[in-house]
């Protein structure tokens, strides 16, 4: 299976299954799909594919051949028309035992901002407002390494609503952290999402300490952010914001950071934002699609897809003129790794939401991931008890690019690996379905990411 696309004057060719990217010439690129249909048909002989080939104007016949024994080349060389060999590897995922690597705690049920999008209903989650207790976070620790097996590396994310709200529960789970790694032969990486109106130079010293990663909500533009994240009284955050945020980035070195947008129905021009953000910066750059029902008047359409695939295009040229200056700015969505990528078990799964990664309300019950809290149908458990629904469990180990139908036959799907079981379940309620959208938007990156690293390659 292969893509190939044009893109900012390149020809690009994808080689699916072996992740494998050729930047080739008019003609490889014109014969490709009918060399393939013959390989398909056990065809490999030069002279044979010759004759069922329909001869491109312009290019001379010896110009055809070279460019089949091309062609032909990289297949033996195993970089085209690869064949799947992750089908069978995933039932062996399905089947292994599962262990907790990764806890997404809810420290605070509870937000000092109203954002217009929030998923989490301004830190309700589809119920009451609330701190995580310390006993609480202990326990869920204590259940993170009791169910992590032989592993080491353990990963905690502070979250909310707005975790900084909950600031001295979080200097104390990260110290009981620290106590158990020796005894307990663990390490844990520490990370926290900030809306960023409380920080202050504590609490950036402590995160500049012991966070390995910290994620700064901002929207971009100042009419932007402001719109979609003011205070509860209306006012807009950007102002407040903007000047810690910089004052944090650089006091960890342009490092261990990025910064987290949301564009949305009303910003479809979102390299202008991506572009600010750099501006005042920021090197770390993430800004996403919204997800959202239709029925709110922020929410992207299929309308507007087409809009927003030539905006991606846009942003991609002015990264690439930004990296030729002397400028850089890495943006999360076109960061790819084009020699060793995930593991088999990210190609295949994901995220790991529901088996290795759960998330932890501020009173201990287990959700699949921070986007099913407050989904009854989706309580797993809690730190106390453990996992006893188990056949949620078990619904998410079998959730894979392979029982997606949308999946099987997509070029990007070892790359998103299935993308999101939680879109998936809002809008089709089926975690084994896809956000439609959100693959559109997906594919673009990718191509989009390839194209760059073909263009820095010249």
């Amino acid at each position: 299976m292969i893509h190939r696309y044009c893109n900012h004057g390149f020809y690009i060719v994808l080689d699916v299954n072996s992740g494998s990217v050729h930047v080739v010439d008019r003609l490889v690129y014109e014969l490709l799909p009918a060399v393939e249909e013959a390989v398909l048909k056990n065809v490999t002989e030069v002279s044979e594919i010759m004759r069922r080939l329909r001869p491109i104007e312009g290019f001379s016949e010896e110009d055809h051949r070279e460019a089949v024994e091309e062609i032909l080349a990289l297949k033996d060389a195993g970089m085209l028309f690869t064949e799947d060999i992750y089908q069978d590897q995933v039932f062996d995922f399905q089947n292994r035992q599962s262990v907790v690597k990764a806890l997404c705690l809810h420290i605070a049920h509870d937000c000092n901002l109203a954002c217009g999008y929030c998923f989490a209903e301004e830190g309700e989650y589809h119920g009451r407002r609330a701190l995580m207790s310390l006993e609480t976070g202990k326990r869920a620790l204590d259940f993170l390494v009791e169910h992590s097996g032989s592993r080491v590396n353990l990963e905690v994310d502070f979250f909310g609503g707005e975790p900084l709200m909950n600031f001295e529960v979080v200097k104390e789970l990260v110290a009981y952290g620290r106590s158990l790694e020796e005894p307990r032969h663990k390490k844990f990486r520490f990370t926290l999402t900030t809306n960023g109106v409380l920080l202050n130079d504590e609490i950036a010293e402590f995160l500049n300490r012991e966070m390995s990663n910290v994620v700064l909500s901002l929207d971009g533009r100042q009419e932007v952010n402001d719109r979609m994240r003011p205070f509860r009284g209306g006012q807009g955050s950007y102002e407040r914001i903007v000047p810690k945020f910089q004052k944090l980035v650089k006091s960890r070195g342009q490092k261990d950071y990025y910064v987290r947008g949301t564009f949305t129905r009303h910003n479809l021009d979102f390299t202008k934002d991506v572009l600010h953000l750099a501006d005042l910066g920021f090197e770390q750059i993430s800004v996403e699609p919204v997800v959202a029902p239709k029925t709110e008047a922020y929410a992207i359409r299929e309308e507007d897809v087409p809009q927003i695939l030539e905006e991606y295009d846009k942003l991609a040229d002015a990264l690439l003129e930004r990296k030729k200056a002397g400028k850089p700015v890495h943006f999360f969505h076109f960061m790819i790794d084009l020699e060793g990528g995930p593991c088999v078990t990210k190609r295949l799964s994901g995220c790991g939401s529901g088996t290795e990664y759960l998330a932890v309300t501020p009173w201990g019950d287990l959700y699949p991931c921070h986007q099913f809290v407050g989904q009854e149908r989706f309580l797993m458990g809690n730190v106390y008890d453990g996992v006893v629904n188990t056949r949620i469990r078990d619904e998410f180990k079998r959730c894979n690019v392979y029982a997606k139908e949308k999946c099987r036959d997509c070029f990007a799907k070892f790359y998103c690996s299935g993308g999101c079981a939680a879109n998936a379940w809002n809008f089709h309620g089926d975690i084994n379905d896809a956000w439609d959208i959100g693959c559109e938007l997906q594919r673009k990156r990718i191509e989009c990411a390839i194209m760059i690293k073909a263009a820095l390659a010249e």
